[in-house]
């Protein structure tokens, strides 16, 4: 299987949380079906040049919050739609990870803030959202 996840280490977000967010898109999208298989830890790290440790925690994130299981002999599978966390839950997760991003790159909450309702603005303008 070949999966449409990029990692961009200057971006100032974690790998692993880059990987997660990707394929929550990607399942979210409709691009991983409930049942679609994820590749092998080692080899989507192979893939993307990062240490397997990364890519297993994004993986154990995804586990957690209900996004695959992981079963030995099939390896790491999309959850059915029932198992999937609902929208208010999403947006929360979305949401902290703003705040943390936010505060990792050392931006103004109020910047910060602003940059958000931009981005929503352009969204809705554009039809997009």
């Amino acid at each position: 299987m070949s999966l449409k996840v990029v990692v961009d280490t200057e971006l100032g977000i974690a790998p692993w949380r880059q990987i997660r967010d990707q394929l929550i898109r990607l399942i979210t999208t409709g691009a991983l079906a409930p049942g679609s298989r994820l590749p092998p830890i080692r080899q989507l790290a192979r893939d993307l040049a990062l240490a397997s440790g990364t890519v297993a925690r994004a993986y154990r994130e995804l586990e957690e919050n209900g996004w695959v299981h992981t079963a030995r002999a099939k390896g790491t599978v999309v959850a059915e739609f029932a198992d999937r966390p609902g929208k208010a839950a999403l947006l929360r997760a979305a949401a902290d990870d703003f705040a943390r991003a936010t505060r990792e790159l050392g931006v103004d909450p109020g910047d910060a803030l602003a940059a958000a309702a931009a981005a929503l603005e352009h969204l809705v303008s554009d039809g997009d959202g």
